[in-house]
C-alpha cells in the first residue's frame, strides 16, 4: 500500500508517516522545507518494516507544484492507495491585527492546500475504484475562537469540502474521511503557544495536548476501519453533533469568564503601575 502524506516533515504528518512505515507500507512525504524532509525520511526509513520512504519538496497552495509531487511520489512507490492530508499552519491573531496576508496564507494553506491534494489523486482513485483521503481539520473547526478566525475559518471549510466531497464519491470506491484533532505536541503547537490570546485559553482551557503518535494512532485506526469522522475527545464530539445546544449555554459562560479576566487583568495592571509608577500590560491573567 502506497501512503502520501502532505505536511509530512513534522507533526502529526510526520507521525502518520512513521506509523504506515512501521507496518512496511511504502510511505511518500510531501513538505515544503526540504531539509526537515530529509530528516523525516530518515526518521521513516529508521522505524520502516520492509517499505520505503520517499520525499518529495512542493507547496501545496500551488496546485500544479502539487500535482508535479503527487506524480514523483506516484512513480517512485505506485499509485496513491491512501492521502492524509495534514499541511496546515496556524497565526493566531485578532482579526484587526492581523495582516491580510497572513489570513489569506492560513486560508490558502488550510483549505485550498487540502483542496489540491486531494485533487492530485482523486480522479486516479475514482478509475481503479478505490483509495482513501484523509483531511486532518482541527477541534478549533468547531467553536469559533478569539484570535483564531483565520484558522477556525479554514478548518470549518474543511467539514463542508470533505462532505460535498463524500456525497460525490458515493459509489466511485473511494473513501472520504475528516478528523479533528485537539492541541497537539507539535513543532506547530509550540510556536503557536506563544502567541495564544489569553481570551482564547479561558475557553480552550489549560488540557496537557495530545502526543503526535496518539493523534497518529487514532488517524490510522480510523482509515482502517473505513471511519467517515473520527473525533479524538468526549467533548469535541459533543461539539460535534450537540453544537447547536451546547453552543448558547457555552457563549455566555465565556461572556461572564471574558468579564471577570478583563477585571483581574485591570487590578493586575494597576497593582503592578503603584508598585512600579510604570504601567504594564498583562497578557495573560490567572483565571
Amino acid at each position: 500500500m502506497h501512503v502520501i502524506v502532505t505536511g509530512g516533515s513534522s507533526g502529526i504528518g510526520l507521525a502518520v508517516a512513521k506509523a504506515y512505515a512501521a507496518r512496511g507500507e511504502r510511505v511518500s512525504l510531501i513538505a515544503r522545507d526540504a531539509a526537515r524532509l530529509e530528516a523525516a525520511v530518515r526518521d521513516v526509513k529508521a522505524v520502516s518494516k520492509g517499505g520505503s520512504a520517499f520525499a518529495v519538496s512542493a507547496d501545496v497552495s500551488r496546485h500544479e507544484d502539487l500535482a508535479t509531487a503527487v506524480k514523483a511520489c506516484e512513480t517512485a512507490n505506485g499509485f496513491c492507495d491512501v492521502l492524509v492530508s495534514s499541511a496546515g499552519i496556524v497565526e493566531p491573531a485578532a482579526f484587526d491585527a492581523l495582516p491580510a496576508a497572513v489570513f489569506d496564507q492560513q486560508v490558502t494553506t488550510n483549505l485550498l492546500g487540502t483542496a489540491n491534494a486531494a485533487r492530485s489523486v482523486y480522479h486516479s482513485m475514482k478509475a481503479r475504484g478505490q483509495g482513501t483521503i484523509m483531511v486532518v481539520s482541527s477541534g478549533a473547526a468547531l467553536i469559533g475562537l478569539h484570535g483564531y478566525a483565520a484558522y477556525c475559518a479554514s478548518k470549518s471549510a474543511l467539514n463542508g469540502f470533505a462532505e460535498a466531497l463524500q456525497a460525490e464519491a458515493v459509489g466511485t470506491g473511494v473513501r472520504i474521511s475528516i478528523c479533528f484533532p485537539p492541541d497537539t505536541l507539535t513543532p506547530q503547537y509550540q510556536r503557536e503557544m506563544t502567541m495564544r490570546p489569553w481570551q482564547a485559553e479561558v475557553l480552550m482551557g489549560k488540557v496537557k495536548p495530545w502526543s503526535a503518535e496518539a493523534i497518529a494512532e487514532r488517524i490510522v485506526a480510523g482509515i482502517d476501519r473505513g471511519r467517515s469522522k473520527i473525533h479524538f475527545t468526549s467533548s469535541l464530539m459533543a461539539l460535534a453533533y450537540l453544537g447547536p445546544f451546547i453552543k448558547p449555554l457555552l457563549s455566555l459562560w465565556y461572556r461572564h469568564r471574558l468579564k471577570r479576566g478583563a477585571k483581574e487583568t485591570h487590578a493586575m495592571s494597576s497593582t503592578v503601575h503603584l508598585k512600579t509608577g510604570i504601567s504594564s500590560g498583562i497578557d495573560t491573567p490567572k483565571l
